[in-house]
């Protein structure tokens, strides 16, 4: 039997559900494509930020595939050459398919804004996350003192995500270097009228109250236009400050442009009802233009579209047409408290991050088996950290 060749770009959520679905079937010789060697688990990445372990947030690629029939290649996309079926690698690898499922995910975009790039972070990966610790720890050691101004740029789920556990922490972190009586200013700034843009306005307007009541200031109606190594211009005010993180913008990864995808006004990839794009390539996840296009539940339901269509098609069987699905949103602020949306339907508090626990648990499970799952789960409650002072001062709260 020959097997087709299905070559698998991106590993992400998208990329990794349609490789797992497809090594199941032994008439699929699966590749899978990815520059990163871990799976970024995107809903705990900003725990990280606090110092949970990486393996909540990081789970190995060839973890997710042990003891699976599947080709993995850890290089960059670079072109395309659609007459030969052929996908070329920065690494200069040059791979064959007869079907393509493109799912590389999104790139930051800084939409020009003067010094932006160069002097702020990001907590998109493990490397931004930290050197973004590191900074925090670095002007405590140094200059014994917490910075003048916090400034998180951007009020979307990874903002507020952010602005919800970062007072506590700095205040851990305070007292862990001994600056005690320090009381960190932290400020979320969005440029729409209001927080959470694409949600309804009363739960902009609950989740505002509720980082009002963890000490974070709050901005709407106003954009960074500016942005030096001990300043930030945002409106028409200026804030003194060296450490500003940006969570506002990202833009469809450059591979599209490059290779002369139709693009639509979103930024994302024409796609149709069978979510290809041209004749045996298939786009989903972030790069689509579908109506919840962004969101970790629609990436996997793309892939699990577009794998189970293959199968479908394999089995001498007409292709489904494409049905969005709404994702619940769920956004954690601070400790034991989160928002849930979906539909109709809004909890907020304790019981919406018992949810949210729930459901990082079914986002495990979704790409690996539950032996995994559990050992995730227990590395999400141990906390680590890299700085020596305040491992001690770990250690000395445990004894006593």
């Amino acid at each position: 039997m020959t097997q087709k060749k299905v070559l698998i770009v991106g590993g992400g959520f998208g990329g990794v559900k349609a490789a797992l679905i497809l090594s199941n079937d032994n008439r699929f010789e699966v590749t899978l494509i990815t520059k990163s060697q871990d799976l970024v688990f995107y809903p705990t990445l900003y725990e990280m930020v606090t110092s949970h372990r990486d393996p909540n947030s990081l789970i190995p690629i060839k973890n997710i595939f042990e003891n699976r029939k599947i080709n993995l290649i850890f290089e960059e996309a670079k072109e395309l050459d659609r007459n030969n079926k052929t996908l070329k690698t920065t690494n200069g690898g040059q791979y064959v398919y007869d079907i393509l499922i493109l799912a590389l995910g999104v790139v930051t975009n800084y939409f020009g804004i003067p010094g932006l790039k160069e002097n702020s972070f990001s907590i998109k990966n493990f490397e931004e996350i930290n050197r973004f610790k590191a900074h925090l720890h670095k002007e405590m050691v140094e200059e014994q003192k917490l910075d003048s101004h916090y400034l998180i740029i951007g009020a979307g789920p990874t903002g507020i995500e952010l602005a919800g556990t970062l007072p506590e922490y700095l205040k851990q972190l305070s007292y862990n270097h001994g600056l005690k009586g320090h009381k960190p200013k932290i400020t979320l700034v969005e440029a729409a009228p209001k927080l959470l843009p694409n949600l309804p306005k009363d739960v902009s307007t609950i989740i505002k109250k509720r980082l009002t009541k963890l000490g974070v200031n709050i901005i709407t109606k106003a954009a960074i236009k500016r942005l030096d190594d001990d300043q930030a211009l945002i409106g028409d005010k200026i804030y003194k400050t060296k450490t500003v993180v940006w969570t506002a913008g990202v833009s469809n990864n450059p591979f599209f442009i490059l290779n002369n995808f139709s693009i639509l006004t979103r930024g994302k990839v024409a796609v149709n009802t069978y979510l290809s794009t041209e004749r045996d390539i298939y786009v989903i996840g972030d790069n689509a233009d579908t109506p919840y296009s962004g969101m970790a539940q629609t990436a996997i339901w793309d892939a699990e579209f577009v794998a189970n269509n293959l199968i479908r098609m394999e089995d001498s069987k007409e292709p489904k047409s494409y049905k969005a699905r709404k994702p619940i949103t769920i956004i954690p602020v601070g400790h034991k408290w989160a928002a849930l949306v979906w539909k109709n339907i809004k909890i907020y508090g304790y019981l919406g991050w018992l949810l949210r626990g729930s459901a990082d648990i079914i986002g495990f499970h979704d790409l690996e088996a539950w032996d995994k799952v559990t050992k995730q789960i227990i590395g999400h409650t141990v906390i680590e950290e890299e700085c020596p002072v305040c491992n001690i001062a770990k250690m000395a709260k445990n004894i006593s």
